[in-house]
């Protein structure tokens, strides 16, 4: 890769899970809760009889703490904690079933966390359970868990898949000991190799591997052993995700030293390395960080242009309804985003309230509509077009500044009314959406909110 456009576009930026971008949402006084409803009801009245609604539910526990990880977990190991849990998140789907109108339909389903398999069989299907008491299935449905190798037993597989479950993503990251002992993050190949075999097993139909590039102590060596392991245990699915140094969010990427992790031009190269060794093995490149196999319906929704991205990353179901249950989870209508409380202590309190647990969000003005559109285009499918109306709402001659230059960089081409990324320019499509992000570039912030972007 040329190092010239690594320097130059090494920036921090938003990873566009959606826009406008978490920081950039109204200030907590301008959120309400009862307008939040109204576009939760709104968007559900519109469609849910025609494609469903997503659910996604945090599950925050973890035995332990992996020293990388910026998400909202508790660490405990006093498995107690897990039905008060349960009847809680319950609850708050109860809130949401009584003010809306009829069975919400389930496209899609995912657990997040945290560590979903820290829950025991019994407790996941007292929550499934109870959530399906109050929600029809879509005949194209699609549910899916987080886990880590090591509490991922057979009995929990089975016990998911038989409540309908066909998808999981193993948290690999990295098979190196020396990487595992610096994040604190342990699993054997074999533990890895049991869990993918009991799955096949029983019948789930596509595995995906979590790993990370960019992590302290991390080599070309350790890499490409990790990516050697990974093919031969072959999963339909492979998130190779950039490392994201936060430590201004994470404290415990503090317990190792900046100079443990590499330099940006190693880094990238440690990208380029695994990408090419995956896409060897037959492995296809999906959007942002992600591959798959030919046969994966991931790699079909490339090619039918059905690919969706949402809170929970790239997927096949592509619903305007998406509810967030549990601790921080977030939830999305269309037009408004909304944030549960972070802590598990302001959670359990206003759930026994019974009061939605919401605590922030933003509405969506027709310019961020517009934006978010154009920005999932080429997240997505790494091109986007827009009509004389759109140009006129969004100023388009200051995005087309931005975007030229990236042109004469040979990031992409510009056409007419027409951006489309190259192949060159796909591993700067943050940057590219960076051009698009109008509430970015009105205000900087005065502190770094995002990782950088290569």
């Amino acid at each position: 890769m040329n190092n010239s456009l690594v320097t130059k576009y090494n920036v921090p930026g938003p990873r566009y899970t959606s826009y406008p971008t978490v920081p950039y949402w109204g200030s907590l006084e301008d959120f309400n809760v009862d307008l939040w409803k109204q576009n939760v009801l709104k968007t559900f009245e519109a469609t849910n009889s025609s494609e469903g609604i997503s659910l996604y539910i945090h599950l925050p526990y973890c035995e332990h703490l992996c020293h990388y990880c910026g998400c909202n977990k508790k660490i405990t190991t006093q498995h107690s904690v897990e039905a008060p849990y349960v009847k809680r998140v319950l609850k708050e789907w109860d809130l949401y079933c009584d003010f809306l109108p009829a069975k919400p339909i389930i496209r899609e389903l995912h657990f997040g966390g945290g560590t979903p398999t820290f829950f025991s069989a019994e407790n996941l299907e007292l929550l499934i359970c109870g959530i399906l008491k109050r929600a029809g299935i879509n005949n194209r449905s699609e549910f899916s868990f987080e886990a880590h190798p090591t509490s991922t037993s057979k009995e929990k597989l089975e016990t998911l898949f038989n409540l309908g479950f066909k998808r999981l993503s193993l948290g690999v990251q990295d098979f190196s000991p020396e990487v595992q002992r610096v994040i604190n993050r342990y699993q054997t190949v074999d533990e890895v190799q049991e869990v993918v075999e009991n799955a096949r097993n029983i019948g789930y139909k596509s595995i995906n591997f979590d790993l990370i590039f960019g992590l302290p102590k991390q080599t070309k060596a350790s890499i490409e052993d990790t990516i050697e392991k990974t093919i031969e245990l072959r999963p339909d699915r492979i998130a190779y995700y950039s490392y994201a140094h936060v430590p201004w969010v994470s404290k415990a990427q503090r317990l190792y030293s900046e100079k443990d992790l590499p330099s940006n031009d190693e880094k990238r190269d440690l990208y380029e390395l695994g990408k090419a060794m995956l896409e060897d093995a037959n492995f296809i490149e999906i959007g942002m960080d992600h591959f798959a196999l030919p046969s994966d319906d991931l790699t079909k929704s490339v090619q039918d242009k059905s690919l969706h991205r949402n809170f929970m990353g790239y997927t096949t179901a592509h619903t305007q309804l998406m509810i967030g249950l549990g601790v921080s989870s977030i939830s999305d209508s269309w037009t408004a985003f909304a944030q549960n409380v972070k802590t598990i202590k302001e959670y359990e309190r206003l759930i026994d309230a019974n009061e939605l647990p919401v605590f922030k969000g933003h509405f969506l003005t027709k310019e961020d509509q517009v934006i978010r559109k154009h920005i999932l285009n080429l997240m997505c499918h790494f091109e986007t077009e827009w009509c004389d109306t759109e140009s006129n709402l969004l100023h388009f001659d200051a995005i087309l500044e931005k975007l030229h230059e990236m042109e004469n960089d040979g990031l992409c081409y510009i056409e007419h009314n027409k951006l489309v990324v190259t192949e060159k320019g796909q591993k700067f499509v943050r940057n590219i959406c960076m051009a698009f992000d109008l509430r970015l570039q009105r205000k900087q912030p005065d502190q770094q909110l995002f990782s950088s972007t290569i």
